[in-house]
């Protein structure tokens, strides 16, 4: 009888030790409400598409649905914030939380993977980095009960999110046929030196997000094609020829900085590679994340940022797209070589597909209309995105300094007339005021930042 009651204390000895090594802590002390899970999470999926070399309207349309989803966990439960059901095209509101043990800010971030899943190639990287962390936020002493209760509530949000997303027209539009190329002159032909067909020729039909069609913010044609030495498109190219040829390290350093082409190819012997570069999209993510850490925000407003940006971006690559095809205007570097000087080479590789008007124009001051409707006019940052890609930092004293920078430096780069960049600003203007004139999310937006 008396061992049977060592036997017992012991057992339960040992039982007590076992249920008393994990140290349970609150979210909070854990770590899982920290808004950096957030920030790295979407560098994270911005990087796992560089690897994978995504075009820049395919990679904002993964920005986009995994904002959103990351965003609409909050707003779902957040009286201080408002959903996007009924403020996006066929958006409706998902499910809100019912379980007391859910941490937000922790299925915010599952949604956020869950979508990318859905979304990226290289789906085992993602899956790696998210495993790392919710085996991070374990040993931290978050629980196990509060993180499976937030990874379900998280799958809840993302599946409502991805049955948005496959009703968007993005699979119909994968078989469509090549876009032509004709002899016609002034019309876009593939450039050297990887002369790629031309990408997402299609990606009007996506629907956008807010605007009401992809012609919404159309802007006017460019000038007509000549080769006559007084016509207005010769002196537009001649401008560009001759920009190229003096280009000051000033110039070189912006054209460079705002590059991102993902598609820039290098030739070494007879063997040709892709240089892992971010996409224009991806770099105005990263510029919304150093906002966002700059206001110190929490993970609310953070994502917030993101979701806006991201709308921005969406709408303004389908607008740019659907003038691209229709104008299907030639690139300068071919008219200089045909006409000009066979030998000049501008300073970026040409992006496969027509020039008019310049993407990173459009969603660069897309992007920035929506900052500066939740940062203010006078918003002074840092730009650290490219410094991982060997690029140092500028600084900004507004995003519309920015975004007019990106513009013009697809001018020195040698891969845009002047009038595609203006346009493009004049374009992009339109999307992102359209954009922040049509959807409420939270915060009011604070005051110039001084």
């Amino acid at each position: 009888m008396k061992s049977l009651r060592i036997s017992v204390a012991l057992a339960l000895l040992v039982w007590i030790g076992f249920t008393g090594c994990e140290e349970i802590k609150s979210p909070e002390e854990a770590g899982a409400t920290d808004p950096t899970l957030l920030h790295n999470a979407m560098e994270q999926i911005t990087d796992i598409m560089v690897h994978d070399i995504f075009s820049p309207p395919v990679a904002s349309r993964v920005h986009g649905y995994a904002s959103i989803a990351a965003y609409e966990v909050m707003a779902l439960n957040m009286s201080e914030y408002r959903s996007l059901g009924g403020q996006i095209n066929e958006f409706t509101e998902g499910p809100a939380n019912q379980d007391e043990e859910v941490v937000l800010e922790l299925a915010s971030l599952h949604a956020l993977f869950r979508v990318g899943d859905e979304l990226l190639f290289s789906t085992e990287m993602l899956d790696s980095y998210r495993d790392s962390v919710y085996q991070q936020l374990r040993s931290n002493g978050l629980s196990k009960k509060q993180l499976e209760a937030s990874k379900n509530y998280g799958d809840q949000v993302a599946d409502h999110v991805i049955a948005y997303l496959n009703t968007d027209n993005y699979k119909e539009t994968r078989g469509t046929e090549k876009f032509p190329v004709t002899d016609e002159p002034g019309r876009w032909i593939p450039t050297p030196p990887a002369y790629m067909d031309a990408i997402e020729p299609s990606w009007n039909k996506i629907r956008p997000f807010v605007m009401t069609s992809a012609d919404q913010f159309k802007p006017e044609p460019p000038v007509p094609f000549s080769l006559e030495e007084g016509s207005e498109f010769y002196k537009q190219t001649y401008e560009v020829y001759e920009i190229g040829n003096n280009l000051t390290e000033e110039q070189i350093e912006i054209a460079k900085f705002w590059d991102c082409n993902p598609f820039a190819m290098q030739l070494r012997g007879h063997f040709m590679f892709s240089i892992k570069k971010l996409t224009p999209g991806g770099h105005w993510m990263g510029i919304a994340g150093i906002a966002a850490q700059s206001e110190n925000a929490d993970w609310a407003r953070s994502a917030e940022t993101y979701a806006l940006t991201s709308i921005a971006l969406f709408d303004g690559f389908i607008s740019s797209w659907d003038e691209k095809f229709r104008s299907n205007l030639i690139r300068p570097e071919t008219v200089i070589n045909k006409h000009i000087d066979a030998e000049w080479v501008p300073l970026l590789q040409t992006p496969p597909f027509p020039e008019y008007t310049s993407g990173h124009s459009v969603i660069s001051r897309a992007a920035a209309e929506a900052l500066t409707h939740l940062f203010g006019d006078n918003f002074y940052f840092e730009d650290t995105t490219e410094i991982k890609y060997g690029l140092p930092v500028r600084t900004f004293n507004s995003f519309i300094e920015a975004s007019d920078e990106a513009a013009v430096s697809r001018l020195y780069g040698g891969i845009h007339y002047r009038m595609a960049a203006e346009h493009g600003i004049t374009q992009g203007q339109g999307v992102g005021s359209f954009v922040t004139s049509q959807i409420t999310l939270g915060n009011e937006p604070i005051a110039d930042n001084d």
